[in-house]
């Protein structure tokens, strides 16, 4: 037993219910009375503290693609950064390599090249020479979101599906700017496509796609995709002439109906940029300046001089503009000649070709591996023909042995 509290040292004083003050006491009035905030104990008054409710925050995200909402409900407790909610995602397009000074001279990469800049999309260029008949270049990546050009009609479409970027979204309902957008996008394009694979001597469709490529797998590959534009555009031998008429016929329609509706604005539709500008801006600035001048469609486009204003203000404006902050190279064109056009006198002449540049690794490694493939063809043809070879040797042999025994 403990001597002063006559207990055992190991067990705690316990003390009694009776000998607590009144507010500690459970379920006892002053405890009860407690619970609205104040509370009384030995003889004095406490307020109890209470936390605050978080309040939402609405905070603007400046520096923002058009297309996006200004403002964005974002819930502040003290934990994120608010600088994480300004970050921007970085988009990269990937496009097929630049010619004839522009940053890409592929007719499919080249309008969502313009878009993106009509839109002051920020994005990075990339490209990629590897898969020349691929058709998903272009396409555009951002993380883990993807957008091909064989998906969703396109890498236009799929930006304004998705939300990232719309300039159409006024007019969808507006019969002219639908009839409008279907002419370009097959009388035009037609007419373009046909010139590269068909109507000219096809050295623009071979710079842009395989002039990086092995001469055999680059003819190869070009005769393939000549039969399948042919296929397309339903050109056959009986009715090559009657589809090569009714094809600039529509052109050139398309053109004078065009040139009607710009007049003298710097849009065809309510002074802004659309998808339709982006489409027709690409085609006018290859048919200018990739195709021959001996070309019917750059001739028949060079009698329109409000439409040659359009292209070149447009692409001093969107695309020159950019060009010192990036490393796309673009190249001058050559004085303009004698001959008297119509139209800026920098569309009169033809465009240099691309000076060399220095090939990329993967370059080298595919020229490479195409060197080792030939050769490997090669060595297996010498082989054959030296095994046949040898095998009628021994026929003859045996032949010319039989007819001994027989004497």
């Amino acid at each position: 037993m403990h001597p002063r509290t006559k207990t055992s040292p190991f067990r705690p004083v316990q003390s009694s219910i009776t000998d607590r003050p009144e507010c500690l006491k459970p379920n006892s009035k002053v405890q009860k009375a407690s619970s609205g905030g104040t509370r009384k104990c030995f003889g004095l008054q406490r307020k109890r503290k209470t936390q605050p409710l978080l309040k939402p925050q609405l905070k603007p995200l400046q520096n923002l693609p058009r297309g996006f909402p200004l403002l964005v409900l974002a819930f502040d407790f003290g934990i994120m950064d608010e600088g994480v909610d300004n970050e921007r995602q970085e988009y990269t397009l990937v496009v097929r390599k630049s010619y004839f000074g522009l940053p890409t001279a592929c007719p499919s990469c080249l309008p969502v090249y313009i878009y993106l800049k009509f839109a002051q999309l920020p994005f990075r260029l990339d490209f990629n020479s590897t898969y020349p008949d691929s058709d998903q270049i272009p396409y555009i990546e951002s993380g883990d979101y993807v957008a091909y050009n064989n998906e969703n009609g396109g890498v236009i479409e799929s930006l304004k599906k998705n939300g990232i970027v719309d300039l159409d979204s006024e007019f969808y309902s507006v019969p002219e700017w639908l009839s409008t957008k279907a002419m370009v996008i097959s009388w035009i394009e037609d007419a373009l496509m046909y010139e590269l694979w068909v109507g000219s001597d096809c050295t623009p469709a071979k710079k842009i796609y395989y002039s990086n490529l092995p001469w055999p797998i680059g003819k190869v590959l070009f005769l393939k995709q000549v039969y399948s534009v042919k296929q397309r555009l339903g050109i056959t031998k009986d009715n090559a002439e009657q589809k090569e008429e009714e094809i600039y016929k529509r052109a050139n329609i398309a053109y004078s109906a065009l040139s009607t509706r710009l007049g003298e604005q710097n849009f065809l539709f309510e002074n802004r940029p659309t998808s339709v500008d982006a489409v027709f801006l690409a085609h006018a600035l290859l048919t200018l300046q990739a195709l021959p001048e001996t070309s019917v469609l750059r001739s028949k486009l060079l009698e329109h001089a409000n439409l040659l204003k359009y292209a070149e203000k447009l692409k001093i404006e969107f695309i020159e503009a950019g060009s010192s902050s990036s490393s796309i190279p673009y190249f001058q064109s050559d004085p303009p000649s004698s001959t008297s056009r119509r139209g800026p006198p920098n569309w009169s002449s033809k465009p240099r070709s691309k000076p060399k540049r220095q090939k990329t690794k993967e370059e080298k490694t595919f020229r490479r591996r195409a060197k080792y493939f030939l050769a490997t063809q090669v060595v297996a043809v010498i082989l054959f023909l030296s095994l046949v070879t040898r095998s009628d040797d021994e026929v003859e042999l045996d032949e010319d042995e039989g007819y001994g025994y027989d004497d």
